[in-house]
């Protein structure tokens, strides 16, 4: 069998899958209902198995057709590559997008880069996924995910772009200075209440903080507040419940508003970045690459 004979009815099946049904998939591909019909049951004569059955209300994909489907949408992505490639020209960004952002969206502006994004680019369809699990952008089919991390470990199949540093120091209440007091050094923020963040293992994040690049420390308070949300500590920081580490954009408009001051303003804790991961095996739609413009735009 000479499969490369069939790659034009894989692509038109990873059509239906993505219309929901064969008058939907008529209009995306011009053909006639029965034109894609008649190529599907052919495609499965060929391959001796049926792809999806079919009903009145649905179609639903056997346990072969799943494991088609994923080749099919290969060719999808591959002949979209090289029909730009060969054109050699910039075409409107459509499609659907699918973006994985970690849970923290206030604090990477998400509003703001999606409605921007939306606003400049109306035919591309965006899917958000908010996680903190990191994601597996070539098996689950993200196009793009944003990660907070000082460095991502090696991956061949993947292509990170640093977008942002971020630059994070301690912050507390003026309500919760007055009654506690203000730590004059590091040492002295053992006997005050800290809202800590806990990673993705589960475990509390130490606080690592640095003078000069020559001094120091790191530990954590005697009393805490452990939650796995930047957001919901920073709200606490606000209503005095004690002291929270924040990026010095996410910290500022409540440092503007008195809501918050620094605390210990020369010691810092560590620098993250904001990275861009798209998987590396194919060339990016304009549709990804005009994302990723957003992003460096309204980050930076």
């Amino acid at each position: 069998m000479t499969m490369n004979l069939y790659a034009n009815d894989l692509i038109l099946f990873a059509h239906i899958v993505d219309a929901g049904s064969f008058t939907r998939a008529s209009d995306l591909t011009g053909l006639p209902k029965s034109t894609l019909s008649r190529r599907l049951a052919e495609l499965e004569n060929v391959f001796g198995e049926r792809l999806m059955q079919r009903s009145t209300r649905r179609l639903v994909l056997t346990e072969f057709g799943e494991r088609m489907l994923e080749y099919a949408r290969r060719l999808v992505d591959d002949t979209e590559a090289a029909t730009a490639l060969a054109l050699h020209r910039q075409v409107t960004p459509q499609g659907i997008l699918r973006v994985s952002f970690p849970p923290e969206y206030h604090e990477l502006s998400l509003v703001q880069i999606l409605s921007t994004f939306s606003r400049r680019h109306p035919d591309v369809r965006l899917d958000i996924d908010l996680s903190s699990r990191r994601v597996d952008l070539v098996a689950e089919r993200f196009d793009v995910a944003v990660r907070v991390a000082a460095q991502l470990p090696d991956d061949n199949a993947l292509v990170a772009r640093r977008i942002i540093t971020l630059h994070n120091g301690l912050y507390a209440s003026p309500a919760y200075l007055a009654r506690h007091g203000t730590p004059q050094n590091p040492p002295q923020l053992q006997s005050h209440t800290g809202l800590v963040l806990v990673t993705s293992a589960g475990d509390q994040q130490i606080w690592r903080l640095s003078r000069s690049n020559t001094e120091h420390w790191e530990g954590l308070p005697l009393h805490m507040l452990s939650a796995n949300s930047v957001g919901l500590q920073q709200a606490l920081a606000v209503q005095g419940l004690g002291i929270v580490g924040l990026s010095e954009s996410f910290a500022r408009p409540h440092v503007e508003r008195g809501e918050l001051l620094r605390v210990l303003p020369q010691w810092h804790l560590p620098q993250m970045n904001v990275w861009c991961v798209t998987p590396g095996r194919k060339l990016l739609p304009q549709r990804t690459l005009a994302f990723i413009d957003t992003l460096k735009e309204v980050l930076g």
